[in-house]
């Protein structure tokens, strides 16, 4: 039981946990939010290590033993957070948040079996319950982010596997999943292990199948839906725990990763319920190519032509993509928008719900590089102001871009609102090459009478355009 101290400190916790989230709403207090969720996770971790402590002393007798292990684990899990931290670059960051998702899954399974297999407890229908979900929820979480993790490092492509039957797939192993609960709940433990291992091996199954038959395009909603199946996942371990700020903890990163996903697909024009079940509804489409991409030559133009028809705009639309992230060439473009400002031409940033690999990717990208929140526009914020612009810069980006989600209703990207750069008075893309985007699409833009193609080396092709940029400003 809690004493009214921790009960207390539970409270404040997660009083700070929702503060956190408020916090980490908006670009100008997500620094205030973060440090309000480690000041929280501390408070948490500490009164949570004095509670455990007490508890497992009370049964060996010997509580140097208890902080020992309390210690060695919570060192072990430092040191590898804060090499990660320290090691991993932002292009590898929606990488590294699947792996974390996969962690609080396999965490899930395993606090689960071990509750299961206590010696001396007694399992009720409602723990039984408890115990089952949380542990087919932290499986599906596991291999799902698993796969998630090698479809963000392109060691696995971003085409959707649609094999056929696949729905009727995923209702028989959900099916027999069920039907195990039924003999798992009805078995007196530890008979159940048996029931519980096998459901434990068809979640796995199920969860590599569900991300499997996701597509390239729609990966960023998958990172927030898997970050909502972890908190599901971590608050089922609270209930099997008896740990109410871990029960408070998963709800909120359950219920916040569910609402940012469900905004996300509002966003792509999809259904959740597409994404969830990996392409409900689609068929399998020739997705390398698009119908408006005419097999004609591209516009390709050098630095100094663009940076000339920077020069003469009134108005600059920059548009940033995982392309730039790769290139890690966001402080280059804030020095480029920087001497465009400084000259009087209106420079302001598009972003897209979806650009790069993570929700607010981009923007983050953006901050690090110190651009004003000021002139970063959503897409519902900057769509009607392209056909009055005079010049967008397109930094890596592809599907976001792509006009084919208009009108080509064979694309995998159809129906998927975009950022109507076309409409511009001239567009410039910088690419390495004419690959096409993470969805496996060819842009139709390339191909437009106002589009220049500059290619090569985002950074170094944004350092040459600044450095030209401001070889004329000091001549004039």
């Amino acid at each position: 039981m809690l004493t009214s101290a921790q009960t207390l400190v539970y409270i404040l916790a997660g009083m700070l946990f929702i503060l956190s989230l408020r916090g980490l709403s908006t670009q100008e207090t997500a620094r205030r939010g973060n440090g309000m969720g480690a000041i929280g996770m501390a408070l948490a971790l500490i009164v949570t290590c004095v509670a455990l402590s007490r508890d497992t002393a009370s049964r060996t007798a010997d509580m140097s033993q208890a902080y020992m292990l309390l210690a060695g684990a919570i060192g072990v899990g430092a040191i590898v957070g804060a090499f990660l931290a320290a090691r991993v670059a932002m292009t590898s960051m929606p990488e590294l948040v699947a792996v974390l998702h996969s962690f609080v899954g396999a965490a899930a399974v395993l606090v689960g079996i071990a509750s299961y297999l206590e010696p001396g407890r007694d399992v009720t229908i409602v723990h039984g319950v408890e115990v089952f979900a949380g542990v087919f929820i932290g499986a599906v979480t596991f291999t799902g982010s698993i796969i998630a993790f090698f479809k963000l490092r392109g060691t696995l492509g971003g085409k959707p596997l649609l094999l056929p039957a696949r729905h009727l797939i995923n209702l028989v192993l959900v099916g027999a999943s069920l039907y195990l609960a039924v003999v798992f709940v009805s078995a007196t433990a530890p008979a159940g292990i048996t029931s519980l291992l096998i459901m434990t091996a068809i979640a796995a199954l199920l969860g590599v199948h569900l991300v499997m038959a996701i597509g390239g395009g729609d990966m960023p909603v998958v990172v927030s839906l898997l970050n909502s199946y972890s908190g599901w996942a971590a608050a089922a371990s609270g209930f099997m725990l008896g740990n109410d700020l871990l029960i408070i903890t998963g709800a909120l990163v359950g219920s916040s990763g569910a609402i940012l996903s469900y905004i996300m697909c509002k966003a792509m024009n999809r259904s959740i319920w597409n994404v969830v079940f990996g392409g409900f509804g689609a068929t399998p489409t020739s997705a390398g190519k698009a119908k408006d991409a005419p097999a004609g030559k591209v516009n390709e133009a050098t630095a100094e032509q663009v940076a000339q028809l920077l020069l003469a705009a009134k108005s600059v639309i920059i548009v940033p993509g995982y392309g730039m992230a790769v290139a890690q060439a966001q402080h280059p473009t804030k020095t480029l928008s920087d001497t465009l400002e400084s000259r009087g031409i209106q420079v302001r940033y598009a972003i897209h719900p979806v650009a790069g690999r993570l929700p607010g990717h981009m923007n983050v990208l953006l901050a690090e590089a110190n651009v004003s929140y000021d002139v970063v526009k959503e897409m519902e914020e900057i769509n009607d102001e392209f056909d009055k612009t005079d010049v967008v810069l397109i930094i890596g980006a592809n599907d976001i871009v792509n006009p084919s989600a208009l009108t080509d209703v064979d694309s995998p990207i159809y129906g998927m609102p975009v950022l109507e750069a076309w409409k511009a008075a001239r567009v410039v893309m910088l690419k390495r090459g004419m690959a096409a985007g993470y969805a496996g699409v060819d842009n139709a833009i390339c191909y437009n009478d106002n589009t220049l193609m500059l290619f090569g080396d985002a950074k170094q092709s944004i350092q040459k355009l600044s450095t030209r940029v401001q070889a004329e400003e000091k001549a004039a």
